[in-house]
């Protein structure tokens, strides 16, 4: 089976535009987030999705392979689906582009997911949560997984409610990582769907999947992230690539 990479790169981003152009170390955050993708032991290609010539320039420059997309398409996965639409692929990862601290393990245990349960549609990556404090931020997306680690519900709200007041190592709190695998058939369908009530309540796009009965597996994994969302976030990224 071929397994695909793609790497939504947008440069109109609403919090800071042009990040993934900005520096790292010496390097536009997209490389970064490439040359760890690269890595990877399962990808047989990997694409970088751009919307602005000025991205697909830089991209070009240091060696990826690239293609463009239409600016008005409002998602990754939009622009992930548009990509892979003529291509040959059977499995899908979105790798995000704003990752540059992104670790291969991550996409090849994503691609082994539905390498090795053909009934799997769509996997994801999860991590437990270290800091009480990141239960109650909304901008970190907790999810609640059944025995079999598919995924119950994501929110941007607490999950689950500690109704007894147990103790946080008791709660097992769990973190989405932003990062998906997904059969190309499956994308393609999904991306054809309406948006869902909760989706936009909570402006999360796979809930739109659970809402029409559809499962997403779970990945449990003890490598973190750090995105990029802010310029402080990118002082934080420089300083642990500086360290390392």
């Amino acid at each position: 089976m071929k397994v695909v990479g793609v790497i939504p790169a947008r440069y109109a981003s609403t919090r800071f535009e042009g990040k993934v152009l900005a520096p790292i170390a010496g390097k536009p955050m997209i490389e970064h987030v490439w040359e760890r993708a690269s890595r990877s032991q399962l990808l047989d290609e990997l694409i970088v999705a751009c919307d602005d010539i000025r991205v697909y320039d830089v991209v070009k420059a240091f060696g990826a392979q690239t293609t463009m997309t239409p600016p008005e398409l409002a998602s990754g996965s939009d622009r992930i689906a548009h990509v892979i639409a003529n291509i040959d692929a059977d499995i899908v990862v979105n790798i995000q582009g704003d990752e540059p601290l992104i670790h291969p393990s991550l996409i090849d245990d994503l691609a082994n997911a539905l390498l090795q349960d053909k009934k799997c549609s769509m996997a994801t990556v999860i991590k437990r949560i270290e800091r009480l404090e990141d239960v109650n931020n909304p901008n970190i997306v907790k999810v609640v997984i059944n025995s079999q680690h598919y995924a119950l519900y994501f929110s941007r709200s607490p999950i689950p409610f500690n109704r007894d007041n147990k103790s946080f190592e008791e709660m097992k709190y769990y973190k989405h990582l932003g990062i998906y695998a997904y059969t190309k058939d499956f994308l393609l369908d999904f991306k054809a769907w309406p948006n869902s009530l909760l989706e936009n309540s909570e402006q999360l796009e796979q809930l739109r999947v659970l809402e029409e009965g559809y499962q997403i597996k779970t990945v449990i994994t003890a490598v973190d992230t750090v995105g990029v969302d802010t310029k402080e976030d990118l002082a934080v990224v420089e300083k642990i690539l500086k360290r390392k």
